[in-house]
């Protein structure tokens, strides 16, 4: 099951207490990639990781469930938007893949600040070299993917639920997706949310080309 969506994406105020519990679980993201990213994920003991921003574990584990759900927040963050733009677009006859991009672009627009990109960018650069890591994004990755079909399935019609079509559509999305940020997370420039919507928009209007590009033998 999906957690539910961050305050991150909520337009209204917060209160106090969640503002701090807001703060908390910042804090805990930043100790965490600053820590990986110096002395390598599997050296940094989560009493260390605790430890460094002054709180227990119970706290932590109010927040995330491992030290891999902590390193891969800022992305996991960016997907729990998109689900929520998701549930409250508004469809006037454009595809299902159109829609889904649309979301992904309005949730980088909404939460991604100077920030969360330079955030995200160390979490990518992390689950590059640590298997773990990896192993929980795809795993986020599927949950997500049915969330997504879920949602699409209850507020559009977008055929039946055993039409390939939808998952291949939210599967086409996931993949640019994935195509965009690796040339974004490699990069040198200031890390930009902007630009990483840019290049999703560039890898979706690859895709049609993609599926109907001849092999043709040397």
């Amino acid at each position: 099951m999906l957690p539910s969506y961050p305050s991150v994406v909520t337009e209204l105020p917060a209160p106090l207490r969640e503002r701090k519990k807001q703060r908390t679980r910042q804090a805990l993201i930043d100790s965490a990639l600053e820590l990986f990213t110096a002395r390598g994920f599997a050296d940094v003991t989560l009493d260390e990781l605790c430890d460094g921003v002054d709180v227990s574990k119970r706290t932590f584990f109010r927040n995330f469930v491992s030290k891999e759900d902590v390193a891969m927040a800022p992305l996991q963050d960016m997907w729990l938007a998109v689900l929520a733009e998701l549930e409250t677009a508004e469809n006037p006859g454009r595809t299902l893949l159109t829609l889904l991009e649309e979301c992904l672009v309005a949730a980088l627009d909404r939460i991604g600040d100077e920030e969360w990109a330079r955030r995200a960018r160390q979490s990518h650069r992390l689950a590059q070299n640590t298997p773990s890591m990896d192993a929980h994004n795809r795993e986020f990755c599927e949950r997500t993917t049915r969330a997504l079909l879920e949602i699409a399935h209850r507020r559009f019609d977008v055929g039946a639920l055993d039409d390939p079509r939808p998952r291949l559509a939210a599967d086409m999305l996931v993949s640019a997706f994935h195509y965009a940020i690796e040339g974004w997370g490699a990069g040198t420039a200031r890390p930009d949310s902007a630009d990483l919507a840019a290049r999703v928009r560039t890898a979706v209007a690859a895709l049609p080309g993609s599926l109907t590009l001849t092999a043709i033998p040397r």
